[in-house]
């Protein structure tokens, strides 16, 4: 299935991402959503914020607006994959990982140009950024759905 080459879909599947995130006390530091499947580095704000929890609302909401939206069909597979980032050099690590995702896999030449690629923390430029070792400026708000 390849329901993230859809603009709709994927503005669909991000903001009910975005309203699990909020609810669970957790910030989108990048995401990619590649044609069957998204990458998420996301931050816990609080010593309440459970990523499981997150993960499976995430999983609730996006699954079924996307099936209203598109007659059924199942939009996630059962589990996915988790690693706990130890440190600030593991964090550029996942996040370069994710930003250049869509590099790796030949469907652009450059992470800015590919359109399903962001943060819901920093702007696009500002992701770039970090992923070349520059301090984003923390003291702006995030732009969520910066592309």
């Amino acid at each position: 299935m390849a329901a993230f080459t859809d603009a709709a879909v994927v503005a669909l599947v991000l903001a009910q991402i975005l309203r699990a995130a909020t609810g669970k006390q957790f910030e989108v530091i990048a995401y990619c959503f590649m044609h069957d499947h998204v990458h998420l580095v996301v931050e816990g704000v609080s010593d309440a914020s459970d990523l499981k929890a997150f993960a499976k609302l995430a999983k609730q909401y996006s699954g079924y607006y996307y099936a209203r939206a598109h007659g059924g069909g199942k939009l996630w597979q059962r589990y996915g994959h988790d690693r706990i980032v130890r440190d600030e050099a593991d964090l550029l690590d996942r996040v370069r990982y994710v930003v250049n995702n869509p590099v790796a896999a030949g469907l652009v030449d450059k992470a800015e140009d590919y359109p399903f690629l962001g943060s819901l923390r920093w702007s696009l430029d500002e992701l770039l950024d970090y992923c070349r070792g520059a301090s984003p400026k923390t003291d702006l708000p995030a732009k969520a759905g910066s592309h």
